[in-house]
């Protein structure tokens, strides 16, 4: 009787304090197919999945913002509402939220009050599963609802990119906030980046989609990262002499690449670029037409081997896994995931690949670099959406 007094009093104090947050919620994304194709005008394919981040916002009576992520538990960001930049070194992680609220602004739709927002998350972070693309969705949804609001799932997408672009200074895509916003159960977001169009296909039945994080990241990554997207607009440029009404580097032919002669890496960048954007086209007949998810998954090796050969964002750690994972009967495909230069390999598999099998896999790295990979398994799951804060207290405040 004791016990469950207090249990009436917690849940009883925990609705007093939540009942004034507004709350939205966001997963992260896996790219399924297509590297380095949204920023690039291709055609990409990803899944939302069941790792989310919450963001909780209420107002303050003072003029100011207080940010607090549950990842960072000694840093508690403040700033004015009013005059707001970027934040540097520990407390970048803020730029995020911050710069949702200045995309808000720039459109008229940002809270006239100070606020305090809190940050809470299931999600790995650094997994290569765009937790960032996460917080500025689910950011937005709650500050959006504490400003009387709405937008619709396309423009938050494009609202939470041009915060990352021109706020946080990162050169995204639209491949992680239109994944993250239009994720749905069992399904894959198809996105036509250079229309920004949004749709979904079904995956297979009894698949899942297992992510083996290397923990590995080029101290070059950022730069990197620029170097290709550089590389890539050079390549444009170039391509745009002989055919001056092309659009972006996704929608070049193979003649085209031929007959322009591009200098090196510039042509093996363009060619992975274009060969990528078929292999989702390709994909996406497959889907639809219910073909053998191995006839799929052979797609995925492929544009590993095109991401480790042509675009050359892969490292010998990533190509290991995906090697030994081809020896799994039940692996349908592998593949690098996100940017690349370390970080995560992605494994499309059968229900019959267990977490005996993926151990051995991480038994087999650790015997190779030294160190054991950290393995999620994900499903496929709905996009960002509003909640009620006042639902599932343990789910809010859960611990990575």
């Amino acid at each position: 009787m004791i016990e469950e007094g207090n249990k009436a009093l917690s849940l009883r104090a925990y609705r007093e304090y939540m009942q004034d947050f507004r709350c939205g919620e966001a997963p992260g994304r896996i790219e399924f197919l297509g590297n380095h194709i949204d920023y690039n005008g291709g055609k990409v394919l990803g899944a939302a999945i069941n790792g989310i981040v919450c963001a909780l916002v209420r107002s303050r009576k003072e003029p100011t913002i207080r940010l607090f992520s549950e990842s960072f538990e000694n840093d508690v960001v403040e700033t004015s509402l009013r005059d707001f930049s970027p934040r540097k070194g520990s407390e970048f992680w803020a730029n995020y939220p911050l710069g949702v609220l200045w995309a808000l602004k720039e459109a008229g739709l940002a809270p006239s009050s100070g606020f305090e927002l809190i940050l809470t998350t299931d999600l790995p972070l650094a997994a290569g599963l765009s937790s960032s693309a996460a917080v500025e969705l689910a950011s937005g949804l709650a500050l959006l609802q504490l400003a009387g609001h709405e937008l619709c799932k396309s423009d938050l997408a494009r609202l939470c990119r041009r915060a990352e672009n021109e706020f946080v200074g990162l050169p995204c895509g639209i491949l992680d906030q239109g994944v993250s916003a239009y994720g749905q159960k069992d399904h894959l977001v198809f996105i036509d980046c250079e229309k920004e169009n949004f749709s979904t296909v079904p995956l297979p039945p009894n698949t899942y989609l297992w992510i083996f994080d290397t923990g590995i990241k080029h101290d070059l990554v950022d730069s990197l990262y620029s170097t290709r997207h550089s590389e890539c607009s050079q390549a444009l440029k170039l391509l745009k002499k002989c055919e001056p009404a092309l659009p972006c580097l996704a929608a070049a032919s193979e003649e085209l690449l031929t007959l322009t002669d591009l200098p090196e890496p510039l042509s093996k960048r363009a060619l992975h670029v274009v060969e990528e954007n078929a292999r989702v086209n390709l994909a996406i007949d497959l889907l639809l037409d219910g073909a053998p998810s191995k006839e799929i998954g052979q797609l995925l090796f492929a544009s590993h081997a095109s991401s480790r050969d042509l675009f050359e964002n892969s490292c010998p750690e990533l190509d290991f896994l995906v090697n030994d994972l081809r020896g799994h009967p039940s692996v349908l495909g592998a593949r690098l995931t996100g940017g690349g230069f370390g970080g995560a390999v992605l494994a499309w598999t059968e229900h019959e690949f267990s977490q005996t099998e993926a151990n051995g896999v991480a038994a087999t790295f650790r015997k190779q670099f030294g160190n054991d990979p950290q393995i999620h398994r994900f499903e496929a799951s709905q996009g960002a959406r509003i909640t009620d804060p006042l639902e599932k207290p343990d789910h809010r405040f859960s611990a990575n």
